[in-house]
């Protein structure tokens, strides 16, 4: 196997943090979603509406 340049070993270390970084937000993005919508169901639940 080849030997990879420092250029080569920076710019996959780079899109490797890159790529970690956007599964954490899409992570906290569904999280985030998920306590929304608990929050909207239990806001409108403890609002006695009957």
């Amino acid at each position: 196997m080849r030997e990879l340049s420092a250029e080569a070993r920076l710019h996959n270390r780079a899109r490797a943090s890159s790529d970690r970084t956007a599964v954490r937000l899409h992570t906290a993005a569904v999280y985030g979603a998920f306590a929304l919508i608990a929050a909207i169901v239990f806001g409108a639940t403890s609002v006695r509406p009957f």
